[in-house]
């Protein structure tokens, strides 16, 4: 079961890229046309579901693998681990309504600048966030 829940722990991760490239796309933005503009968008959405959906992954599987591994890990370290989670999971869905306001207002030839400039912000947190995860899952402390 160990194994299994190790391969499901390493899919959930590659899920999570979505939010390694999320400010590449979201920078892009501003060059597209309107009716391109609403088509990122709607992949955004697309993809930002999927990393959300990996995220409830890597937590489930990241908790049994805690709870069932070798190691003892800090209880610190579980906590800021939790946090970030928490934190990215929040992020994420906050930025999803921006995503699906710049989509609406691509569909209605308005300008959604106010609207990509928070999915940038959101998304370059996000980013760092995930990043600073990747460190800590990958270096923790016993």
């Amino acid at each position: 079961m160990y194994d299994i829940m190790l391969f499901l722990h390493v899919v959930g991760a590659v899920g999570m890229g979505i939010y390694a490239i999320l400010p590449f796309m979201a920078g892009q933005f501003r060059k597209l046309s309107g009716a391109a503009q609403e088509g990122l968008a709607s992949g955004l959405v697309t993809g930002g579901r999927i990393g959300q959906f990996a995220l409830v992954i890597q937590l489930l599987t990241g908790g049994y693998l805690i709870s069932q591994g070798d190691t003892d890990y800090a209880t610190s370290w579980m906590i800021v681990i939790l946090v970030i989670f928490v934190a990215i999971g929040a992020l994420t869905g906050i930025v999803q309504g921006p995503i699906r306001k710049i989509a609406a207002a691509a569909k209605e030839g308005r300008d959604a600048s106010s609207f990509i400039g928070k999915v940038r912000t959101f998304s370059v947190i996000i980013l760092v966030l995930f990043l600073v995860m990747l460190w800590i899952m990958t270096n923790p402390w016993a």
